[in-house]
């Protein structure tokens, strides 16, 4: 590990003054960036300590939404009864990421923020175009089993580890964000990126920008999260859904649908909602909307059986959903 220097910021402007100039990051719990820096894959010449900013809690808004600070531990996030009540699939989701000791440690803004599991990525003794662009990608061609199967490229084929980032883009959320330029609000949606020709961003973010705040608007239909690992004791997602269904008389009056594990940033999976909307709430509509969705699925040769598990788990997630189980 190469020597840095540490600032603790007491306000979000200092946040922002400290981040100029050079190699910088800010440091929330520090459950990735600090494996990374010991890894040898972060480098930073400062980081800038945010925790003791004013975002650490979680308020309900009048119409049942919420805004959650990006300094609220996963745990506090987890444990909250309006989130429990009206977004299970989120407290399902952070329940499923990572154990009891991490989740106390663990920010939401950090959370959004980590970087892929990828061990190519992760080993600074082998090429790889997100850590050193242009020195290529070898997990086409090497292990790839938990790579991804939607929206990669010759570049990167890295999927994103976030279980609670799967859970916030199927209830719409949006990224408060202060910025050099002021305040601005990005859809989830919009603040992920897919590996085009810059594999090395992960997000739209601009250089010294700070995620303050995650907005979460109100949802009315039931949801959860549901996650496929190789182990029980948290593993990342080898395929993850978070869904919500509404069923009215037997028809589908609205749906999200959001997938993990499958692509470089957590995916919304609008061509299986686009084909829900107004189905009969049956497993054929259910397996219709998965090979909607899968039709645009390029597996490489290790990682083909993600098309199915994925189709399994859209199909067994939403009957549930459907039949209320």
């Amino acid at each position: 590990m190469r020597p840095f220097t540490y600032e603790r910021a007491e306000t979000a402007d200092e946040a922002l003054a400290l981040h100029a100039g050079g190699d910088v990051h800010y440091l929330g719990g520090g459950t990735n960036l600090v494996d990374l820096m010991r890894l040898g894959v972060a480098r930073p010449e400062r980081l800038v300590d945010v925790t003791r900013l004013p975002f650490d809690r979680i308020e309900t808004t009048g119409d049942g939404g919420l805004v959650i600070g990006a300094a609220v531990r996963n745990s506090d996030l987890a444990a909250d009864r309006a989130v429990r009540e009206h977004h299970p699939a989120l407290a399902q989701a952070v329940l499923s990421g990572a154990s009891g000791q991490i989740r106390n440690q663990a920010t939401v803004g950090g959370n959004l923020l980590q970087r892929t599991r990828c061990s190519y990525f992760q080993n600074v003794t082998k090429p790889c175009n997100k850590r050193e662009p242009g020195s290529g990608c070898p997990a086409r061609d090497g292990e790839h089993h938990n790579h991804a199967i939607l929206g990669h490229t010759a570049n990167c084929v890295a999927t994103h580890p976030s279980d609670m980032a799967v859970a916030l883009l199927a209830l719409d959320a949006s990224v408060r964000i202060r910025g050099r330029a002021g305040e601005r609000v990005i859809r989830l949606n919009d603040f992920y990126r897919l590996p085009g020709d810059d594999p090395a961003r992960d997000t739209t973010l601009e250089p010294g920008d700070l995620v303050t705040a995650v907005e979460v608007p109100p949802l009315g239909m039931p949801s959860r999260y549901r996650k496929v690992r190789e182990r029980a004791s948290f593993a990342f997602a080898l395929v993850s859904i978070a869904a919500a269904l509404d069923v009215e008389d037997g028809t589908i009056r609205g749906c999200r649908v959001a997938l993990g594990g499958v692509a470089h940033r957590p995916w919304r999976a609008r061509r299986a909602e686009e084909a829900l909307r107004g189905a009969p709430a049956t497993e054929t509509s259910y397996l219709r909307a998965a090979h909607a969705e899968m039709e645009n699925a390029h597996p490489l040769r290790g990682n083909r059986y993600k098309v199915q598990l994925a189709t399994n788990l859209i199909v067994r997630t939403l009957s549930g959903l459907g039949d209320g189980s």
